[in-house]
């Protein structure tokens, strides 16, 4: 067979490619169990996108399969091998600040802008039109290929728990869910809360009761909102006064009224991904910081100064003597994802650490727990998703390597992230793209987009991929 022209397939198929990812972006895709029903447990939305590429590959002749309502896969080929490629079709909250609708698929400046358009509806896409070409070219293959759509991602990963229960793991394969070129070793994922246990009586007088403060949507974003409910006995105009001289002396936006009586304090920070936190402004560690400079109840206090003591300016761990890194995943992070306080029960934080293939989570967890109950806290909900690595001279990172340059011209460094993909789910799995070196990282921020020439470029590397993995030999 002669040479493939992998972004001339694409390009054919360009119109239709994009016409697919638009309805699929379309769904308002994100973890809706309060309104679960039997047939859709993680909301009917998601539900609806899972069907929606199921539907898809049965109408162009791949063979479906629905998984429990959370995940299902699109098949093609025959034979003992099977490659895997993982995708998810759930998104993170839209939240606010965006200048199109976020569901929609808009396209303006050569990118498509949605929530999901680079966190993962679009990789996924591709990965799909990567498949559609080979078959469609009626490539010969020695080995099946499976897209596994997931639906829980962003949450627990439910979906790929129960698919794996119930199907067979593939030899090898990979998300496309990341960076490119290749991402071969992944962080440990540890979500957990920090419960504020301490009995702290307001027995001292205060001119401030903090009655309420609320940040956060997921462990893994950081809050771009905060908002703190205060009963201030006195001296409003001076509090105001100091909360705009913050604002101000910190570049931020926030703003403070009178509702029922009560003070309400409002701030905005910067969204980003969980996994690097300094690359966003935590909103609720910002609010934190301002509150543990007035005159505040004591129990109060004890919150707002443990969110500053623990987590204010340092997200390596450090003020908590966990602070690790190594040289195949770099450092240690922890981001407070989601940060709660009410006067009845106190207050808890919400948290997602990061920490890299050699740290010995067991006595890490000993250390942090340590340090967090001399201020009155425990550790609960605790959840840990081990480190993933895979050598560079497997078969699997040597194609991928192989394609990458073939296509790009550029080398095919490896990497390490702090985020997890589904490549961890795998016996033998990597993260491969699709955000190119140089792209900005949008994903969960306000405006998401994808370039649509990043879309088609990475088409084309997945189909050579697939197609190299799977062929007859």
């Amino acid at each position: 067979m002669g040479s493939i022209n992998w972004i001339k397939e694409v390009e054919k198929r360009k119109k239709d490619l994009i016409t697919d990812l638009q309805g699929l972006l379309k769904i308002e895709s994100v973890l809706d169990e309060n309104h679960a029903t039997e047939d859709a447990p993680l909301g009917v939305n998601v539900k609806q996108a899972l069907d929606y590429m199921l539907k898809l590959g049965e109408k162009d002749g791949f063979t479906p399969k629905n998984t429990g309502n959370v995940a299902g896969h699109l098949e093609m080929g025959s034979g003992d091998g099977l490659i895997g490629v993982l995708g998810h079709v759930d998104v993170v909250p839209a939240g606010d600040g965006w200048s199109v609708n976020p569901f929609e698929g808009i396209i303006k400046n050569s990118k498509i802008f949605a929530r999901g358009a680079i966190d993962d509806k679009g990789p996924t896409m591709a990965a799909y039109y990567a498949m559609k070409i080979i078959k469609e070219l009626e490539l010969p293959l020695e080995k099946r290929v499976r897209l596994i759509i997931g639906t829980d991602e962003e949450s627990k990963w439910r979906c790929v728990d129960h698919y794996f229960k119930h199907e067979e793991m593939p030899d090898m394969g990979f998300a496309p869910d990341a960076d490119f070129p290749i991402i071969n070793a992944e962080k440990g994922i540890a979500d957990f809360d920090l419960v504020q246990i301490g009995q702290v009586t307001n027995d001292q007088p205060s001119t401030i009761s903090l009655l309420s403060f609320v940040s956060g949507l997921r462990y893994n974003m950081v809050p771009d909102k905060a908002k703190a409910v205060l009963d201030v006995k006195e001296n409003h105009t001076e509090l105001m006064q100091t909360y705009n001289d913050f604002l101000n002396s910190q570049d931020l936006q926030g703003q403070y009224y009178v509702e029922s009586g009560y003070s309400i304090i409002e701030l905005e920070g910067v969204s980003a991904h969980g996994s690097e936190p300094d690359k966003g402004k935590n909103a609720g560690l910002l609010l934190a910081s301002f509150l543990s400079t007035v005159d505040l109840d004591k129990k109060g206090m004890s919150f707002v100064s443990a969110a500053v003591d623990f987590f204010f300016g340092d997200s390596r761990g450090r003020n908590l003597g966990v602070q690790y890194k190594d040289e195949i995943s770099g450092e240690l992070t922890i981001n407070v994802g989601i940060i709660s306080y009410n006067e009845q029960d106190g207050g808890k934080f919400g948290l997602t650490m990061r920490y890299p293939v050699t740290f010995n989570m067991e006595e890490g967890l000993k250390t942090f727990t340590k340090t967090v109950k001399e201020k009155g806290f425990s550790v609960a909900n605790f959840s840990d998703s081990k480190p993933h690595h895979v050598p560079e001279n497997s078969e699997l990172i040597q194609v991928l390597k192989n394609v990458y340059e073939i296509q790009t011209h550029d080398p095919a460094s490896l990497m390490a992230i702090g985020g997890g993909t589904y490549a961890r789910s795998l016996k033998s799995g990597v993260a491969f793209g699709a955000l190119f070196p140089g792209r900005p990282d949008v994903a969960h921020q306000k405006d998401e987009y994808m370039e649509l020439d990043d879309l088609v470029k990475a088409t084309a590397i997945y189909a050579q991929a697939i197609y190299e993995l799977a062929r007859e030999k």
